[in-house]
């Protein structure tokens, strides 16, 4: 079957009253390089951006130039500025550190995790099997976040938690991947069982063995679409 796909072209901004309008379309363009709307080697062209955005090529020529103080964006002289590519050396280096974190998250989870998040988790978990179905992507991406962050929240250590922060921009671009894949996503399923099973079960040593399995399934996954691609 062939991969789930988001839609590649920018919706109109809506506009919050409480934040500069620089801000917005700054958050709006960011978020689509991060969920891989915009793809890596992707030309940025103010003029496409500001029109599919409704603003001005103001706010689009400020939020290129901030993109590429964080990397995220490349200028190439003559020629425009482009998505930042990813690099293999990027994805195993961020994926290795999340497959520790994620299984000393599940881990601590399994032990501190209240009954009421446990609830959530199954919940979170039911919804993400439902959006599946649909074949929802924007939705399967959304539930597959709360799943994770609601693990890391439920350890109760802001350090781990700041970690996991720290890393969420870069796992966000490799994670759109792997779930666009529809025969991946539904391994992504039964991993998630596996993750709830061991918390339910308060059982840490498989928590953080399922948790870090879910997350090397998805690096390899992950470089060898990479490796194809790039033909590496």
């Amino acid at each position: 079957m062939e991969g789930l796909k988001l839609d590649d072209k920018l919706e109109k901004l809506k506009l919050e009253n409480y934040k500069p309008l620089r801000e917005i379309v700054f958050e709006h363009i960011r978020e689509a390089i991060l969920t891989g709307k915009l793809k890596p080697g992707q030309r940025l062209m103010e003029v496409q951006l500001a029109e599919q955005l409704g603003v001005s090529r103001t706010p689009v020529r400020e939020t290129i130039r901030k993109l590429e103080l964080e990397g995220l964006v490349v200028m190439i002289p003559r020629k425009g500025a482009y998505v930042a590519d990813v690099s293999l050396k990027d994805i195993i280096e961020v994926l290795e550190i999340r497959s520790a974190l994620e299984g000393l998250a599940a881990s601590l989870a399994a032990d501190r995790m209240s009954d009421e998040d446990i609830e959530k988790l199954e919940i979170i978990s039911y919804q993400f099997k439902d959006s599946l179905e649909k074949q929802n992507l924007q939705q399967i991406i959304e539930k597959d976040v709360e799943f994770h962050d609601l693990i890391f929240q439920s350890t109760n250590n802001q350090k781990l938690i700041q970690m996991n922060n720290s890393l969420r921009e870069q796992v966000h671009r490799f994670r759109i991947t792997y779930i666009s894949d529809f025969d991946t996503s539904k391994d992504l399923l039964k991993e998630h069982k596996h993750i709830v099973e061991a918390i339910i079960n308060r059982d840490s040593e498989s928590a953080m063995k399922y948790a870090m399995h879910h997350i090397e399934n998805a690096q390899n996954f992950i470089i060898e679409r990479f490796r194809k691609k790039n033909k590496v």
